[in-house]
């Protein structure tokens, strides 16, 4: 009997063993490999998703592949060259005036010529120095806004070329057409007649005073083909309205209105004539939205058949600047000077873990 009992205690044991191999219940082996298993797929993972997987185990880890090439990349070398041609541009048109104001005909012999805005329009004093403010105002507005971009190499480099290749038009269109003083209250400076050592202090005078009237710099005449003062107010309204949120609507809307001002003050105060202004803004306007629909499209970047931009005189430059930028540059943000700086923030943390240390171990005394 007792032979019996062992064999059929036996055969029950056995039962059990296979009920739980046929999937009713999981033996100590199998429970140990699942959770090693599911141990080498969580390992790896972010901390916030390791919670996940121990309610839904079975997952697929899909490998993003990160991206190997800057969309944006800053080149700061390319913005110093940009800076160079643009200083180049104003000093050559500073040198440029010098030369026109010797040409310029005396207001007796050459009478201002017909302007159907100043026949209807009194001169105000004033006005020039209420355009020459504003313009500053804006210039300021733009490299506050500018220190402030994430991406201010790129849109740096982008004014500095853009400003520098008006201000080069506009040597060539004073150069080859002399217009007479629009009206008789400017008070040109003497001719030189041929002194070099003057002329270079005529040019230097210019360039410390950045040409206005406000600093007593712009004294000579012959500068009217097309209207600098313009291209300032309207090149930088432009940039900052393109590189600030679309939000800021209150913000484009007084940048706009001292813009307007500044350019209706020019003509109110006999400075320009009114071809001056139209031409000025015309082509300031044109060369920023070429520049632009050329940086952000693509298939702009790239000389073509059907590409007719690419003809343009300075596409080579154009694609040397823009050549490593792909897309068009988000409007994004960031502190101009990160601080404190990253040592002081180092040596904090060390000296905290220390501290942390040394209090636990008097803890545990």
């Amino acid at each position: 009997m007792d032979t019996i009992e062992t064999a059929n205690l036996e055969e029950h044991m056995e039962g059990q063993n296979n009920e739980t191999s046929n999937g009713y219940a999981r033996s100590a082996l199998t429970v140990s490999e699942e959770n090693k298993n599911s141990n080498s797929k969580t390992k790896g993972l972010p901390n916030g998703l390791r919670k996940g997987t121990k309610t839904y185990p079975d997952y697929i880890q899909i490998s993003m592949p990160a991206e190997s090439r800057n969309k944006f990349p800053l080149e700061w070398w390319k913005t110093g060259i940009a800076f160079v041609y643009a200083l180049f541009s104003l000093v050559l048109t500073s040198v440029m005036i010098t030369v026109v104001h010797e040409r310029v005909p005396p207001k007796e012999l050459s009478p201002p010529l017909p302007d159907k805005f100043f026949d209807y329009i009194d001169r105000v004093k004033w006005a020039i120095f209420v355009s020459e403010i504003n313009g500053i105002i804006l210039v300021g507005l733009w490299i506050i806004q500018c220190l402030f971009l994430r991406y201010k190499s790129i849109v740096g480099r982008r004014f500095f070329f853009i400003l520098g290749t008006l201000y080069l038009y506009r040597c060539i269109t004073m150069y080859v057409t002399t217009l007479p003083v629009p009206g008789m209250h400017f008070q040109c400076a003497p001719k030189l007649n041929g002194d070099s050592q003057a002329k270079v202090q005529r040019i230097l005078r210019l360039v410390s005073g950045g040409g206005l009237s406000i600093t007593g710099s712009h004294v000579l005449c012959g500068d009217f083909l097309f209207s600098g003062h313009t291209v300032s107010l309207t090149l930088t309204y432009l940039f900052i309205k393109e590189y600030s949120p679309r939000h800021f609507w209150w913000y484009h809307l007084i940048c706009w209105l001292m813009s307007a001002a500044g350019i209706i003050c020019i003509l109110v105060g006999h400075e320009h004539y009114t071809v001056d202004v139209i031409i000025a803004y015309y082509i300031t306007t044109r060369l920023f939205w070429w520049y632009h629909s050329m940086a952000n499209e693509k298939n702009l970047k790239v000389t073509s058949q059907t590409n007719f931009l690419s003809r343009v005189w300075w596409f080579p430059v154009f694609h040397f600047f823009e050549k490593n930028v792909q897309g068009s540059v988000p409007c994004c943000f960031s502190w101009p000077i990160s601080w404190p700086p990253s040592c002081f923030k180092s040596s904090c943390k060390n000296y905290s873990r220390v501290q942390k240390t040394g209090e636990d171990n008097e803890k545990s005394t």
